[in-house]
C-alpha cells in the first residue's frame, strides 16, 4: 500500500500524519458477511435468552393482574431508555472510540479510553437514579398512570431506578470488551443474567416458597441482583489483564480528549434512544385513553418489538468493531460495505419472524394473558405492524454502523423525524376522533419512514478523516 506522504496535497491542506500500523485479523482483514455473523451469533445467542426474560417476566407479571401488566407497560418506555441509551448509545460509542484506537495500532490509548468510559458509566447511572427516584412518579403520571396501575409502576421504578448505576457500569464494561471484539464474553454474562433474572425476579415478584410476594419490587430486584454478579465477573476479568484492553485507573490523570473522543458519539447517539422512547412515550399516552385493555394488549406488542430489535442489536454492535477498526485504519469503502451487509442481514433477520407472528399473533399472544380483550387488541396491533418491524432492524444497525464512523448524527435525525411525524399526525388523529386502528398504521408507518431515513442518511454522509483528498482515500481503500 502506497504510503500517504507520498501523495503530493495542496499547500492549504496538511497529510495524515503516520500512524502504527495494526497487526492484522479478521476484523479489518477477513471476509465481511462471515466475520460479521461470527461476531453477531453470540449476541443473538445471548439475546435470545433475553427472549426468556421478556417471555418469563411479562408471564408472571400478568399472574399478578391486569393492572401489573399495564404498570409494566408503562414503566417499559424508561426502563427501555436505561438499557438502550447506556447499552446501545453509550456503550456504542465506548466500543467506536477502542475500536479505532487498535484500528490505528495504539493499544495504550484504548487502555486509557476504557478508563474514562467507566467514569461516563457511573456519572450517567447516577443522573439516571436521582432524575427517575425524584421526578418519576410525575413522569409515569404525565404518560397515563391512574390507580393501581400507577402504584405498581411507581413500586417498580423505585426499586430498578435506585440501582441505575449497575446496569450503566455493566453495560459500559460489555463495550469496552465489544470494542476489541470480544463479543462472548459479555454475551455469555447475558446468558447468565437472563437465567437469574428469571429465578430471582420469579421468585421475589410472586413469593415462591418462603420467599414472600414482593410484587413488582421483587421483579425489579431480581434484575439488579443479576446485574451486579455480571458486574464482579466482568470486572474481574478486565482487571485481570485477560482482554486485550486493561483500562488504566491506577495514577488515571484526566484527559478532556479522552472524554471528547466518546462523548462525541455517546452523546449525540444518547439522543437517538431518548427520542425513541420519547415517540413510545408519546404513543403510550395517545393510547391510554382507550384503556387499560388497549394499554395492556400494546404492551405485549411492544415486547415482541424490543425482542426483535435486540436481534438487529446483535447485527449492530457486531458491525461497530469492525467499522471503527477499518475506519481507523483508513479503510473506508470497507466500512461502508459492513454498514450495508449488516444493515440487510438485520432487515431479513428481523423481518421473518416479525411477519411470521403477523400471520399467527396466537404464537405470541397466548403466552401473556388468557384475557380476551387483551388478546383482541394484541392480534390488531400485531397483525398491522409486526410486518413493517424489519425497517427498525435496519435503521438499528446503520445507527451502530455510523456509530463506529464515528458519523452518528444522521441516524439520530432521522430518529427525531420519526419523533415528529408520530407526534403531529398522532395530535391530528386525536383531534379527529381516530380509533385505536389508526394509531397502530402510524406506529407501522413511521417505522418506514425510520428505515429509509436512516438507510439515506448513512449513503449521504461523509465517513473518513477530513482534509484527505479524494486520491488519499482511493489509496486508502486499495487494500480492500
Amino acid at each position: 500500500m502506497t504510503e500517504i506522504a507520498e501523495i503530493p496535497v495542496d499547500e492549504q491542506e496538511r497529510p495524515l500524519p503516520p500512524s502504527p500500523r495494526p497487526a492484522r485479523s479478521a476484523l479489518t482483514d477477513g471476509p465481511i458477511l462471515r466475520t460479521l455473523l461470527s461476531l453477531a451469533w453470540p449476541n443473538v445467542v445471548a439475546l435470545s435468552a433475553g427472549t426468556c426474560v421478556v417471555i418469563a417476566e411479562t408471564s408472571y407479571i400478568g399472574r399478578l393482574g391486569v393492572e401489573a401488566l399495564a404498570a409494566m407497560a408503562l414503566v417499559f418506555p424508561t426502563v427501555i431508555l436505561t438499557m438502550t441509551m447506556s447499552g446501545g448509545a453509550m456503550g456504542g460509542a465506548v466500543a467506536s472510540a477502542i475500536a479505532r484506537a487498535l484500528g490505528a495500532g495504539d493499544r495504550e490509548r484504548a487502555g486509557t479510553l476504557a478508563a474514562h468510559a467507566l467514569l461516563i458509566g457511573i456519572t450517567f447511572g447516577l443522573v439516571f437514579m436521582l432524575g427517575m427516584l425524584i421526578f418519576g412518579p410525575q413522569v409515569l403520571t404525565m404518560l397515563g398512570g391512574r390507580g393501581d396501575v400507577l402504584a405498581h409502576a411507581i413500586a417498580y421504578t423505585q426499586v430498578f431506578f435506585g440501582g441505575a448505576v449497575l446496569p450503566w457500569t455493566l453495560n459500559t464494561m460489555a463495550g469496552v470488551l465489544r470494542g476489541t471484539g470480544n463479543m462472548k464474553l459479555p454475551s455469555l454474562l447475558i446468558l447468565n443474567s437472563a437465567v437469574w433474572q428469571i429465578v430471582l425476579g420469579g421468585t421475589l415478584g410472586l413469593g415462591l416458597g418462603p420467599v414472600p410476594q414482593l410484587g413488582m419490587r421483587g421483579v425489579a430486584a431480581g434484575a439488579l441482583t443479576a446485574y451486579s454478579m455480571n458486574i464482579c465477573i466482568m470486572g474481574w476479568y478486565l482487571f485481570s489483564g485477560r482482554a486485550r484492553v486493561v483500562p488504566k485507573l491506577r495514577g488515571l490523570r484526566i484527559q478532556w480528549a479522552m472524554f471528547f473522543d466518546i462523548l462525541k458519539v455517546g452523546a449525540i447517539a444518547c439522543f437517538s434512544p431518548l427520542q425513541s422512547v420519547l415517540t413510545i412515550s408519546i404513543f403510550t399516552h395517545m393510547l391510554a385513553k382507550f384503556g387499560t385493555a388497549i394499554l395492556a394488549g400494546y404492551g405485549i406488542g411492544a415486547r415482541l418489538e424490543f425482542l426483535l430489535t435486540s436481534i438487529a442489536f446483535s447485527f449492530g454492535i457486531a458491525s461497530v468493531p469492525m467499522v471503527g477498526m477499518a475506519v481507523g485504519a483508513g479503510r473506508i469503502s470497507r466500512a461502508r460495505r459492513i454498514a450495508w451487509i449488516a444493515g440487510a442481514s438485520a432487515f431479513v433477520a428481523v423481518g421473518t419472524p416479525a411477519c411470521l407472528v403477523a400471520l399467527f399473533p396466537d404464537l405470541w399472544v397466548n403466552i401473556f394473558t388468557d384475557s380476551a380483550n387483551v388478546r383482541a387488541t394484541s392480534h390488531q396491533y400485531l397483525s398491522t405492524v409486526a410486518p413493517f418491524y424489519a425497517f427498525i432492524g435496519l435503521a438499528s444497525t446503520m445507527y451502530f454502523s455510523s456509530q463506529g464512523a464515528a458519523k452518528v448524527i444522521g441516524p439520530v435525525l432521522a430518529q427525531t423525524a420519526r419523533l415528529i411525524y408520530i407526534a403531529s399526525c398522532g395530535w391530528w388523529l386525536s383531534t379527529h376522533d381516530a380509533s385505536a386502528q389508526n394509531f397502530f398504521w402510524l406506529a407501522a408507518s413511521s417505522m418506514v419512514v425510520l428505515g429509509l431515513l436512516s438507510s439515506s442518511s448513512v449513503a449521504l454522509t461523509r465517513w473518513g478523516p477530513r482534509g484527505t483528498r479524494p486520491a488519499v482515500r482511493a489509496v486508502l481503500s486499495a487494500a480492500d
